[in-house]
């Protein structure tokens, strides 16, 4: 089961990759720009758990195959797509929120906040950094107001996965079924948010009657 977690740790790393390369082309960033960006984006999240939990060097320095993998999907992205004015609309929605890889992630730091005897709680808090701390370092960058700010249904979907998976080991089940539960809590949470186009209600000032 590892090898398979990992190849998936792998791929899911290239599809933020590649979701932080766009978001540099559609904010005109040179190519040390869009570097950063994609890797910010790509291992931003584990780099921040990692460097909390004290696991230093943080997993992108220890294993190279994480930086391989994101300066070749940096290749790619800008081999096949020229102009960001070209990008399709759906290419965002299928690069970072299709909710693979926020399900991986969380579960992934979930285990291993587990694995050096914390908390339940803070192993859902490390699963929500791991999940979406790329994504709020992306935006930043950009200039924007991180997605898990906004009333998108992400950090929730994270949210919702690390307690699953936290929860199914309390109640003793084995770690294959509680990482299956939450990798499935977490991505149809996702994926319904995504296609019904569910949002939480937003905390509105401006509209508030005085």
């Amino acid at each position: 089961m590892k090898e398979w977690v990992y190849f998936f740790d792998l791929c899911d790393t290239a599809v933020l990759a590649h979701s932080g390369a766009l978001a540099a082309g559609c904010h005109r960033m040179d190519p040390f720009g869009v570097i950063v960006l994609a890797s910010v984006t790509a291992i931003g999240g584990g780099s921040i758990r990692d460097t909390l939990l004290g696991t230093t060097p943080v997993f992108g320095i220890r294993d190279p195959n994480y930086i391989i993998v994101i300066l070749a999907t940096i290749l790619l992205t800008i081999v096949f797509i020229r102009k960001p004015k070209k990008v399709p609309q759906y290419t965002f929605p299928v690069a970072f929120g299709f909710g693979f890889g926020l399900a991986l992630f969380t579960v992934i730091g979930a285990e291993k906040a587990l694995n050096l005897g914390l908390s339940g709680m803070i192993a859902v808090v490390m699963g929500l950094i791991t999940g979406v701390g790329g994504g709020i370092i992306r935006d930043v960058l950009c200039r924007q107001v991180p997605m898990i700010l906004r009333t998108e249904i992400y950090a929730t979907a994270s949210i919702c996965g690390g307690i699953g998976y936290t929860v199914a080991l309390q109640l003793r089940a084995a770690n294959k079924a509680a990482f299956g539960f939450a990798m499935i809590s977490a991505l149809l949470i996702r994926l319904a948010a995504i296609k019904w186009h569910l949002k939480l209600p937003a905390f509105d000032l401006k509209n508030t009657k005085q």
